[in-house]
C-alpha cells in the first residue's frame, strides 16, 4: 500500500511515519511538510508544500491511504481562525483533493468528545470536520478519538500536569473515559487499522484504542 501523510512532523506524526517505514504492508510512505524533517528511507519521499496553495500539488495527493495527524494548540496557533485554519481547512482541502484522485482510505485523528454541535470550540471543530469528511464518501473512513495524548519530551508544563492528573484519577476509577494514551501507542494503532477494518465509516473512541 501507498500511504500518505499530513501532520508528518508532530508528535503522533513522527512515529506514524515510523511505523509505516517498518511495516512491510506499506510499500511507499508519502508527506507533505512545510520544512525537511530529516528523516531518510528508501520508502519515504517528502514533499516540501505550501500547505496555503494545495491546488499546486493535489496531483501528488495519490495513494491508497491517506492519514491525517495534523492539529495545533489554541495557544500555539494564536487565534481561533487560524487554528481552524490549521485543524479544520487543511485537512479537509486534502481530502478533497485525495477523493478526486482516488484514494480509497482516509484515517483521521480527532478529538474525544468531538461533536459538531458541542458548544466547546475545539470539540466541534474536530466535530465538523469529521463530518466533512464522511460526506466525501471514502470507501473506508476510520476516526480515531484519542484522550489526552502523552508526548515524549512535551515542554508544556500544563500538558505535563494534566497527564498526571488524569492517570492518578484513572488509577483510582475517575474518568477512565479519559485515559492518557503516548503518541507511539496511537500511531501503532493508525498503521494497523487500515489494514484489518472493513470499508464504510468506523469510530474508534479512547477505550476501543487500548483493545484495538
Amino acid at each position: 500500500m501507498k500511504a500518505l501523510v499530513i501532520g508528518a512532523t508532530g508528535s503522533t506524526g513522527k512515529y506514524l511515519v515510523d511505523e509505516l517505514l517498518k511495516d512491510n504492508d506499506y510499500t511507499s510512505v508519502v508527506t507533505f511538510v512545510r520544512k525537511p524533517s530529516g528523516k531518510e528511507h528508501s520508502k519515504l519521499t517528502e514533499h516540501i508544500v505550501n500547505f496555503d496553495d494545495i491546488e499546486s500539488f493535489k496531483d501528488q495527493i495519490n495513494g491508497d491511504v491517506l492519514f491525517s495527524c495534523l492539529g495545533t494548540t489554541l495557544k500555539a496557533a494564536g487565534s481561533k481562525e487560524k487554528q481552524w485554519k490549521i485543524d479544520f481547512d487543511i485537512p479537509a482541502a486534502f481530502a478533497v483533493a485525495a477523493k478526486q484522485n482516488d484514494v480509497k482510505s482516509f484515517v483521521l485523528v480527532s478529538s474525544y468528545g468531538a461533536s459538531a454541535t458541542s458548544s466547546v470550540f475545539y470539540s466541534k471543530m474536530k466535530g465538523k470536520l469529521e463530518d466533512y469528511i464522511a460526506d466525501i464518501n471514502f470507501g473506508q473512513y476510520i476516526i480515531f478519538r484519542p484522550g489526552p495524548l502523552v508526548r515524549e519530551d512535551t515542554d508544556r508544563l500544563g500538558e505535563k500536569i494534566s497527564v498526571k492528573l488524569f492517570n492518578f484519577l484513572n488509577s483510582i476509577g475517575i474518568l477512565t473515559k479519559l485515559k492518557p494514551i503516548e503518541t507511539q501507542l496511537l500511531a501503532q494503532k493508525l498503521v494497523k487499522a487500515p489494514k484489518i477494518l472493513p470499508t464504510g465509516k468506523k469510530i474508534i473512541e479512547l477505550k476501543e484504542i487500548f483493545e484495538f
